[in-house]
């Protein structure tokens, strides 16, 4: 192995399954090995076959769709509101000044924290849930946008100027243009982070979604049932992770040279 040298596409996957077949295999020896007793730590048959239940039976399906809406919609409501002054702030040092400090300070405050004054203000609908989503991805959305259009490089902005380019055009043409690839992948990252927030949502007031699945799971002691919603959050949000990857190749694929 040689520092910072790209691996193939082929091995790159194969290296990524490698990992889990040895993560499954260690995970079935500790627990049919009874290292782990089974109430505390279900092993992967056990959990299959529960998982099996839960989607063909007990309607786990229809969690599933409320949950990805949830973290779908609370993301897109963050993004729609972050896109916008991120780039303001990127691009325009005054507006940095003005909404940097509050953000910067808004963005250590855990979203768990706000659900007390949610429900106050939203009840436990779905506007809660939504909430606390936003509240935890939309500072960190505006900030790391912010960091990616301000980091353009200066070359590139004098050079357009030199061309004729008129500030709203540096501001099109070039720092959004040049800072796309970038925004694309802090909205990948963030995804990511958005669904660590749903569960969390959906602990207090939710009737349906795979959080409630697992709070009630963990009133039966059912870890079989728990590490199953566990699991699928993961696959859902690995499935949207690689969407993304896709789609940031497709759409910037001079940016993934060297990678």
């Amino acid at each position: 192995m040689t520092p910072l040298k790209p691996v193939d596409r082929t091995t790159r996957v194969a290296l990524g399954i490698l990992f889990f077949m040895l993560f499954t295999a260690v995970w079935a020896a500790v627990t049919l090995g009874g290292v782990v007793p089974k109430n505390f730590l279900a092993d992967p048959f056990t959990m299959v076959k529960s998982g099996w239940t839960l989607l063909t039976e007990m309607g786990f399906g229809w969690d599933i769709g409320w949950t990805v809406w949830r973290v779908l919609g609370g993301f897109l409501i963050a993004t729609v509101f972050a896109l916008p002054l991120g780039v303001m702030m990127g691009a325009y040092k005054p507006v940095e000044a003005f909404f940097e400090p509050f953000i910067s300070f808004a963005r250590y405050l855990p979203a768990s924290a706000f659900i007390p004054l949610l429900i106050l203000w939203a009840g436990i609908g779905e506007a809660q849930k939504l909430s606390v989503i936003f509240l935890g991805s939309f500072f960190q959305l505006v900030l790391m946008i912010a960091v990616a259009v301000g980091n353009t490089r200066r070359d590139l902005v004098e050079a357009a100027y030199t061309l004729g380019c008129t500030d709203a055009g540096i501001v099109r043409r070039v720092l959004i243009r040049g800072a796309a690839p970038e925004i694309c992948e802090v909205l990948r990252m963030v995804l990511g982070w958005a669904w660590t927030y749903v569960i969390v949502a959906e602990l207090i007031g939710a009737s349906a979604g795979i959080g409630h699945m697992i709070t009630d799971s963990q009133a039966l002691l059912a870890t079989d049932q728990i590490i199953f919603g566990i699991i699928v959050i993961g696959l859902i949000g690995l499935v949207s992770d690689l969407g993304f990857m896709a789609l940031n190749r497709k759409l910037f694929p001079w940016a993934q040279l060297g990678r």
